[in-house]
């Protein structure tokens, strides 16, 4: 008996140690409808159930609610995938941005300033579709952007594959309460000039919820890279547009239910 509650108490302990930062989404359906969250104390020994918000939508941002397109463009909003709890739609404003900066003693700092002049270049862009604010410290950054070559892919019977640059997103619960995301940006080194701001401009256009590809090579969301890298098109800030006026669970609070794990 008394083993069994050494080890019970290492189990508590060990648990407790992830918690905090441990979220997991059950389920792989559209929708899902539950989190866990496990114990926040080695003392506590109960586990909280969190029951997901309904999907609703936000209130447009103004500065897409102005937007107007003029050239009578379409969009490609049926390329766009929700992920299992909606569109990834940010609805706290501004959007805080982190980009790389080079180390002062760095020997090719000169080089690592430049890339993340490139960058801020691409990334200003976007701002004239939704409130960006870039900081100069990754921590409270809803998209940090690192200049690092994004890991090979290797899929069954096939050569690994080399890819330039990579969007990922995590799901966690902010302090007010509310499910919330955050993205990185893994931009490879290799690039330089008009292909590293491309691919910024891509990769950032995924961060802000353009969550799939273009099939024409005039938008910035086009599935490859192409000699001309094009700007921000019509078509890009209508699909935009299209996704931010959609239900998701995102941003919104979510309700607790606390159980005994012993129960």
């Amino acid at each position: 008996m008394r083993i069994k509650s050494v080890l019970r108490q290492i189990f508590m302990w060990g648990l407790a140690a992830i918690a905090a930062l441990l979220v997991v989404l059950h389920g792989n359906s559209v929708g899902s409808n539950s989190l866990v969250i496990a114990a926040e104390t080695p003392q506590s020994q109960h586990s909280e159930s969190v029951i997901l918000p309904p999907s609703k939508p936000h209130p447009l941002p103004a500065t897409l609610a102005q937007w107007y397109d003029q050239t009578n463009s379409d969009d490609y909003f049926l390329e766009v995938k929700p992920t299992k709890i909606g569109y990834l739609i940010w609805s706290q404003f501004p959007i805080k941005v982190y980009i790389q900066q080079p180390q002062l003693e760095s020997s090719d700092a000169d080089i690592l300033q430049s890339w993340a002049n490139e960058v801020l270049q691409a990334i200003q862009e976007w701002s004239v579709y939704l409130p960006l604010q870039v900081i100069a410290q990754p921590e409270g950054a809803d998209i940090k952007i690192m200049r690092s070559s994004p890991p090979l892919r290797i899929a069954p019977n096939q050569m690994p594959r080399a890819r330039s640059a990579e969007t990922s997103y995590e799901f966690y619960i902010n302090s007010n309460n509310l499910l919330s995301h955050r993205c990185s940006i893994l931009l490879s080194p290799s690039q330089a000039g008009q292909y590293l701001q491309a691919a910024a401009r891509h990769e950032f256009g995924h961060a802000l919820g353009i969550w799939g590809h273009s099939s024409l090579q005039s938008d910035a969301l086009y599935f490859a890279q192409v000699r001309n890298p094009p700007l921000i098109s019509a078509r890009d800030a209508n699909t935009l547009k299209r996704i931010y006026e959609q239900p998701t669970q995102l941003g919104w609070s979510l309700q607790r239910h606390r159980a005994d794990i012993n129960s």
